[in-house]
């Protein structure tokens, strides 16, 4: 299987309540999942949470055949081409495809298993994949069109 090409947020596992199993909660059901790990009654918490929400599904992955994988997120909403700019100017973010994202991760197959280089060590971290999802330790993906 080859892993190059772009891959578009499919579903995020958590553990169900009652059964203590995976289960796979696509965009809408993610976003409208309870927040146990912040206080719901702070409204700047779930604003914030709502954004990094957004963020999660809306994040694609970019298998280069050079050996990059990017992780592209969407723009902040609100924000102007002027302070985009300015932000990418700084070295705070990088913009690829119109969509944010950072320094690539490094990637290789090792035995028709996708290996990615995480973090600032030479530790690689296996993604498993089939035909249909890629998952990257508890979002899964799937191939896009």
């Amino acid at each position: 299987m080859s892993y190059i090409g772009k891959w578009k947020f499919h579903s995020i596992g958590t553990v169900d309540d009652e059964t203590y199993e995976r289960v796979w909660l696509n965009g809408e059901e993610y976003m409208n999942s309870p927040m146990p790990y912040i206080d719901e009654t702070d409204e700047k918490s779930v604003a914030d949470e709502m954004k990094e929400r957004k963020k999660t599904v809306g994040m694609l992955l970019e298998v280069c055949v050079d050996g990059n994988l990017y992780v592209l997120m969407p723009l902040p909403e609100g924000v102007s081409k002027e302070e985009i700019e300015a932000a990418v100017e700084a070295g705070v973010i990088k913009v690829r495809d119109g969509m944010m994202t950072d320094d690539p991760f490094i990637w290789e197959e090792r035995d028709g298993e996708l290996w990615v280089k995480m973090g600032r060590t030479d530790d690689f971290m296996q993604f498993s994949g089939d035909d249909e999802f890629l998952t990257m330790v508890t979002t899964r993906f799937e191939r896009l069109q």
